[in-house]
C-alpha cells in the first residue's frame, strides 16, 4: 500500500511501514513544515492513504468536503512511536482491505471506519 505519514505521526512509523514493504512518503523526513492543505492535496493526487494524529484532517474531510484516498487518524492515549506502530500493525492485519477511500479513526478501544 501507499502511505503518506504526517509530520506529527513521525519518522519511526514511516520506517516501520517501509519495513513492512509499503511505499511511504514521510512529511517529517521529506517535506518538514508542509501545510495541512498541501498534505491532503498531495495524498489525494498521489493516491496515498494519509496517516496522521491531527484531528484537523477530520474537519477538512467531513466539513470542507476535501477529497481523499483514505485517512487513518490515530487518537491514542499513548502517542509514543511504539504505540502508534502497534495500533497500525493491528489495523493492517484486520482492516487493510477497507482503508482505501475510507476515513478510519483508531483509538485505544476501537476502530471506526467511515466511507468506502
Amino acid at each position: 500500500m501507499r502511505f503518506l505519514v504526517d509530520e506529527c505521526t513521525g519518522p519511526s512509523v514511516a520506517r516501520w511501514l517501509r519495513g513492512q514493504r509499503h511505499e511511504v512518503f514521510s512529511v517529517f523526513e521529506e517535506a518538514r513544515g508542509m501545510e495541512d492543505d498541501d498534505i491532503i492535496r498531495k495524498a489525494f493526487d498521489g493516491n496515498w492513504i494519509l496517516i496522521t494524529n491531527d484531528k484537523g484532517f477530520g474537519e477538512k474531510v467531513f466539513r470542507r468536503g476535501r477529497p481523499h484516498k483514505g485517512v487513518v487518524l490515530l487518537r491514542l492515549d499513548d502517542e509514543r512511536p511504539a504505540s502508534k506502530i502497534a495500533a497500525l500493525h493491528q489495523l493492517l492485519a484486520r482492516h487493510a482491505d477497507r482503508l482505501p477511500g475510507s476515513f478510519v479513526t483508531v483509538t485505544d478501544a476501537a476502530v471506526r471506519i467511515a466511507g468506502a
